[in-house]
């Protein structure tokens, strides 16, 4: 497990860098399985830094007591039946840094709303209730949903990820059920390649070690939840690669109208990846015409340089056919012949497209997944026809091993072989995440049935 020694070093080294860790918020979503107390967590943070009104801690009474899981449950559903059904997000903010929390839910068949607050996320707090663990076993078995939760959060690549074991209070022994409890997630972690930051008892309830310190307790000495937070450093954005640009909105320009220097059209979208400045050449995709960056707006429409994860509005130099679901990528790179070489060199594509795709997919649609159904996929803004081509296995959650299957059953994680109707610029999604990730459609139900990584 990382200590918080090594979490402090590399927020300092990332504050070095010209990332300032206590101004940017953390977007964080709390997750594992039912009734593990993530809203009552995040009613404990809530309160104990000073981010509840008065007024607002008097109306989530409950039987007289106060109920902090109210604080963020806020479906009248949730709160008749005391559970999370759909993902909450809540601000809080203290003298160190800002916070977004996502509260996801832990029943199974929530899992996609779960995918969908993990996808934006820097970080993912995955709660294990001590009390529903054979803790007097050093070789308990955790949760199928804490290990669920922890897995597609590896997977949508959440940069950080910290364990909360909760209840220990409830507990005839929490010093060894602690020790058996870490042991287990460390385990577990290891075995599926997952870098844990940090592992905190705590009590949500009391709110032992979630702002304020319980020393000793458990035999536990190190940071609170709080002051691990506090430290997390943001997800890096991927500005090392070459420029990906998915265009989301195409506005006409009247005010230039008469100026017939560059283009008449601002391109509108968020950067996937690389930096985008004026007299950056790029090329269209589908089209494969060439043009270069006249103007780069910034969301408030002033001229200026924009990087990776960053909202912008591109002008080009002449009039190009770019419409909605179109990509302005980075221009090809030509190819350094061979000195007995006397062909042309071709282009190298600063992202090759591809219409066959080897993927990862977290299922969630409450058909199986079958070799042979034809999907809608959407690719940044760009919508294409999918066919499933194979199953070729599933991940057994429980034993981390890849099973032979013939389809994925519903919130089953497997790797899956798609093929496309037209070719996209894909990329593995462990190098660039916004080229490497799709969501399939049902073409019937228009539900979202699956979320895909490329491999």
């Amino acid at each position: 497990m990382t200590t918080m020694n090594s979490i402090a070093s590399s927020a300092i080294q990332t504050s070095a860098s010209g990332q300032n860790n206590h101004i940017s918020a953390l977007k964080f979503i709390t997750c594992g399985s039912v009734d593990d107390g993530k809203s009552t967590l995040i009613g404990r943070l809530l309160v104990d830094s000073k981010a509840v009104l008065q007024d607002h801690l008097a109306g989530v009474q409950r039987q007289g007591e106060t109920d902090l899981a109210l604080l963020t449950d806020g479906l009248s559903a949730e709160r008749e039946q005391g559970i999370t059904i759909d993902v909450a997000y809540r601000y809080f903010a203290t003298e160190e840094r800002k916070f977004i929390i996502g509260d996801a839910p832990g029943h199974e068949q929530y899992t996609r709303n779960m995918v969908t607050a993990a996808s934006s996320a820097d970080a993912a707090v995955v709660l294990v209730d001590a009390t529903k663990l054979d803790w007097k076993n050093a070789d308990l078995a955790l949760l199928p949903q804490t290990r669920r939760h922890s897995l597609l959060a590896h997977l949508l690549r959440v940069h950080s990820l910290v364990f909360a074991v909760n209840k220990l209070d409830a507990v005839a022994d929490p010093v060894l059920a602690w020790k058996h409890i870490q042991g287990a997630l460390q385990s577990f972690a290891q075995a599926a390649g997952i870098t844990v930051r940090a592992t905190v008892p705590v009590s949500a309830l009391k709110g032992w070690n979630v702002v304020d310190a319980h020393a000793g307790w458990c035999g536990y000495e190190g940071p609170t939840l709080l002051q691990v937070l506090e430290q997390l450093p943001n997800t890096p954005a991927d500005t090392g690669l070459p420029l990906a640009f998915p265009v989301q909105w195409v506005e006409k320009s009247s005010s230039s109208s008469s100026d017939t220097s560059q283009g008449r059209r601002v391109f509108w979208g968020r950067v996937a990846s690389g930096n985008v400045a004026p007299g950056t050449p790029v090329q269209i995709f589908p089209s494969g015409q060439l043009a270069t960056v006249a103007q780069v707006l910034d969301h408030a429409r002033r001229p200026r340089d924009v990087p990776a994860g960053t909202s912008a509005g591109f002008i080009l130099d002449r009039e190009v056919d770019v419409s909605r679901g179109d990509w302005i990528l980075a221009a090809p790179a030509v190819a350094t012949p061979a000195e007995d070489d006397f062909d042309t060199p071709a282009s190298v594509p600063a992202w090759p497209a591809s219409r066959e795709l080897r993927t990862t997919i977290a299922w969630m649609d409450d058909e199986p997944l079958v070799a042979g159904r034809v999907y809608w996929a959407l690719h940044g803004h760009r919508w294409v026809k999918a066919k499933v081509k194979a199953v070729v296995h599933k991940l057994n959650i429980n034993t981390l091993a890849e099973e032979a299957a013939t389809q994925l059953d519903p919130n089953a994680i497997g790797h899956v072989d798609l093929l496309l109707q037209e070719a996209i610029p894909a990329a593995a999604f462990g190098k660039a995440r916004v080229l490497g990730s799709l969501i399939l459609v049902d073409t019937a139900s228009h539900k979202t049935a699956g979320a895909v990584l490329v491999n």
